[in-house]
């Protein structure tokens, strides 16, 4: 949970922007890799904000060595992810 919570921290630190959520995180043979959830732009009503994943790597110590974002959505929209 440490590494979660630090990723979350360093993200918003470097982008300006909180992160909402973690919607998934693997542990690898570099470190460990997240999608992290984040409000872009707020809008009236909140359904229409602005809402992007971004993919970020943590070394094996849970700092940040790297970001970007994935997709972008409005946070009312279903995911047509599979």
């Amino acid at each position: 949970m440490q590494v979660l919570r630090q990723a979350r921290e360093q993200l918003a630190e470097l982008t300006g922007m909180e992160a909402e959520s973690v919607s998934s995180f693997e542990q690898t043979s570099e470190g460990w890799t997240l999608e992290v959830e984040v409000l872009e732009l707020e809008r009236v009503p909140d359904t229409m904000s602005l809402m992007a994943s971004y993919q970020v790597e943590l070394d094996p110590d849970g700092d940040l060595t790297g970001y970007r974002r994935v997709r972008r959505y409005e946070r009312g929209r279903a995911d047509g992810r599979k």
